[in-house]
């Protein structure tokens, strides 16, 4: 178990990177720019350079970004600062709404499986109705932002029934270590560094609420002018799940190389995902739909949207 002073020392791995993080540039002829965070495919991707090369006899290279959490990456999409992203299920249609110009390139179901609540030490707290006027941390437009909801949901609980508080990963982090907020949703790598702190506890895990489905988005424009480009990267990571889902052990490594997360915690973190990709389903765009709606009924987007006008339909393959 950590202690405060291992697990602040842990999470400072895992820095606070601004809206449009330095290494966003405008866009170049023959660079495609993928915005990442530190956890996941893209990662084992960027270490591999398998995008790289897959990419090269088409004639573009790759720029690497890097991101805190997805609200930021979107953000960075809808500005022309990058060309594709991974995120959870709700920065997407946060963006929707606010008129971003993206599209649903691919999914990974079940891809958020590693989050939570967590309880820090001496809560008194046992179960999700006794969040009721409690402090809860969680990222705003982020997959904990749903998960927060629909644990609520499960509990009997509204919305109104908790104190909202709004943090980034980073800043929740260290609230949760001060012990100043009274319960934190977050997603793998923080959840696996966090709830291994001297008396933290998981109040109730992702895999228990809700699903928690990743997406790869991209620039509407970008799909649309560079399919055949589009298209190799999602199959090359499509090649990458495969290899992670075989090779566990080596993903931990080279995600903890990568990314400088404690071992122990990325190992946590990987054998709790679910390294599949794969269109976008009626079910997947039905579930993210479910979302938008809940979002939409408590008046925290502005307008209804429809996920069915964001997906992607990748050119016909020859043969």
């Amino acid at each position: 178990m950590l202690d405060r002073r291992a697990l602040l020392a842990a999470l400072a791995a895992l820095p606070l990177a601004p809206a449009l993080a330095p290494g966003a540039r405008a866009a170049e002829p023959g660079v495609l720019r993928i915005g990442y965070q530190k956890n996941g495919i893209l990662v084992v991707a960027k270490q591999q350079k398998i995008i790289e090369k897959r990419l090269e006899p088409l004639g573009y290279a790759v720029r690497w970004v890097e991101f805190s959490f997805g609200p930021p990456l979107l953000e960075a999409l809808s500005l022309d600062g990058i060309d594709l992203g991974q995120t959870g299920d709700a920065p997407p249609i946060f963006a929707q709404a606010a008129r971003s110009n993206l599209v649903y390139a691919a999914a990974q179901e079940a891809g958020g499986s590693g989050a939570g609540i967590l309880l820090p030490k001496g809560s008194e707290i046992r179960s999700l109705a006794e969040l009721r006027g409690r402090r809860v941390a969680f990222a705003k437009a982020s997959s904990s932002h749903n998960l927060t909801i629909a644990a609520l949901e499960k509990a009997g609980l509204s919305y109104a029934d908790i104190e909202p508080v709004t943090l980034a990963p980073a800043d929740a982090a260290a609230a949760f270590a001060r012990g100043s907020i009274d319960a934190w949703t977050i997603w793998d790598p923080y959840f696996a560094i966090a709830e291994q702190g001297e008396g933290v506890r998981v109040l109730v895990r992702a895999t228990d609420v809700t699903p928690q489905n990743n997406f790869f988005l991209a620039s509407r424009p970008f799909a649309e002018s560079r399919a055949p480009v589009l298209t190799a990267v999602i199959d090359a990571l499509g090649e990458v799940a495969a290899w992670c889902t075989q090779n566990r052990g080596a993903v931990a490594e080279l995600l903890s190389q990568g990314t400088g997360v404690p071992l122990a915690a990325t190992r946590r973190a990987v054998d709790r995902t679910d390294y599949v990709i794969g269109p976008m389903t009626d079910r997947v765009a039905a579930e993210q739909q479910r979302i938008a709606d809940r979002f939409h009924a408590l008046r925290l987007i502005p307008k209804p949207i429809r996920i069915a006008d964001a997906v992607w339909t990748p050119p016909a393959r020859n043969g």
